[in-house]
């Protein structure tokens, strides 16, 4: 295609889209308008440093901006963005170019890139978008040699974040249809939160009574739903398919496509092990999900990954399910943990269980008895008492202390026990019959606190 007949139909394009004084797209204010030069200033001229990734309709640069007035600035140098250059040779990359500034450029939403801006000199059609620090979830799910294996807590996140994102264009007055919904098109920043980004075969649900749009088939191998594959009928059922073969892809770690080559079909040869999440399940999660967070986790994709597009679910309640397994997760329900409540339940049920916790109240008079001994040491340490405490490195049992303090009760005091007790004193002896008495009186008060608790 010559360059007058690309301008010629890209001004008629938009023409359609928008039609403006100017024949251009009108932008909201909010997306800045950049200047070519600015993103080579940005880029270091495109160098090969700036470059992040090649995609069938364009090429991805690292750009350097001021975060304030996003004008460019030196490699390293203030706020980094990701640069899109279209590849100007076909009517395609105008159409996504055009979607993607439609689409994010009127509309905001955490789970959704952000577009800082575009440009679009002579032939050259550019996007700027905010900067995901660690790419897309393709790239940490199937490249173990560059990143290290996600967690079942982070998958789960990036799961709900991508449904929120889903949720929300499905909710729009007029609903949009991602229609490319995969896990490269899911972007990770530096806490792994999720944002969907490629919107340029991004469509336009069915409006009134209808229930499909019919066109050309588009997307990615793999993740297109039967019915839009086979028949062209597209509607917002067909990315809940597509968003079932990601869940697929984070529960079990293999590619969509990964039986493409033996002519195979993945969710075919998978669906009968989905009712056994043992065997299914990433080996590189085990242990950090409860089996009953798995099993929900492997029903919905089923119900995702229905036929009939009638059948599946609509993303709100996916979404709603997919936080209902977060929470299980969040509770910490493992196997361990099950397990350790069973045995909780068991040993308040057992006889020997059920004395101990009777016999709390007789414990509790002894911290009693203990109380009164250290009120009586304090008023008249009596030199009998004194002499056992000496006696304690002899080992003598608890028991004989009691025993020997109620018969000191007993006595009569006599004329001697005040010049004793002056003695005791000058010894240090009170101090130390205090704290011996006060020692042995918490761990009864401790174990008694431990069996009132399993009262419960």
């Amino acid at each position: 295609m010559d360059s007058a007949g690309s301008s010629s139909a890209a001004e008629s394009q938009i023409s359609v889209v928008e039609e403006n004084p100017n024949g251009q797209i009108s932008a909201p204010p909010c997306l800045k308008e950049f200047s070519f030069a600015d993103l080579k200033t940005a880029t270091s001229n495109f160098g090969h440093e700036a470059l992040l990734g090649k995609g069938a309709y364009g090429t991805v640069y690292i750009g350097w901006f001021d975060e304030k007035t996003l004008s460019p600035s030196e490699s390293g140098i203030g706020m980094a963005a990701a640069i899109k250059i279209y590849y100007p040779e076909t009517i395609q990359a105008f159409d996504q170019w055009q979607s993607e500034v439609n689409i994010l450029g009127r509309r905001y939403h955490p789970n959704l890139i952000e577009l800082l801006g575009y440009s679009w000199e002579d032939e050259k059609l550019v996007l700027v978008y905010e900067f995901m620090q660690k790419g897309s979830l393709d790239n940490h799910l199937f490249r173990c040699d560059v990143f290290k294996p996600l967690s079942w807590d982070i998958r789960l996140r990036i799961a709900i974040g991508a449904a929120r994102g889903l949720a929300f264009l499905h909710s729009l007055e007029k609903q949009i249809i991602y229609r490319d919904f995969k896990s490269s098109a899911i972007l990770l920043d530096a806490n792994c939160n999720p944002k969907l980004s490629d919107f340029g075969l991004a469509k336009l649900g069915p409006s009134g009574d209808k229930t499909h749009v019919t066109t050309r088939m588009m997307g990615t191998n793999g993740y297109v739903a039967p019915e839009y594959f086979e028949l062209g009928h597209l509607n917002v059922k067909s990315d809940v398919y597509s968003f079932g073969i990601v869940l697929l892809e984070l529960l079990t770690g293999l590619r969509a496509t990964y039986l493409s080559q033996t002519n195979d079909n993945l969710v075919k040869w998978l669906k009968p092990m989905l009712s056994q999440p043992k065997t299914l399940m990433d080996v590189r999660m085990k242990g950090q999900y409860s089996l009953r967070a798995a099993r929900n986790a492997t029903q919905l994709t089923l119900k995702c990954l229905e036929v009939n597009h009638k059948n599946r679910p609509s993303i709100k309640e996916v979404l709603e399910v997919l936080e209902q397994i977060e929470a299980m997760t969040s509770m910490k329900e493992d196997l361990e943990v099950l397990e350790q409540i069973e045995a909780e339940t068991t040993m308040k049920k057992d006889p020997e269980v059920l004395e101990q916790i009777g016999a709390v109240t007789s414990m509790t008079e002894v911290t009693e008895v203990l109380d009164h001994i250290i009120a009586v040491t304090s008023m008249t340490e009596v030199p009998e008492v004194l002499e056992h405490v000496e006696a304690l490195n002899s080992n003598k049992e608890v028991p004989e202390v009691l025993e020997h303090i109620e018969a000191i009760e007993e006595k009569p005091k006599n004329s001697n026990y005040r010049s004793q007790q002056s003695a005791a004193a000058h010894h240090g002896q009170r101090s130390i019959l205090h704290r011996f008495l006060t020692s042995l009186k918490e761990p009864f008060r401790c174990v008694s606190s431990k069996l009132s608790c399993m009262r419960i």
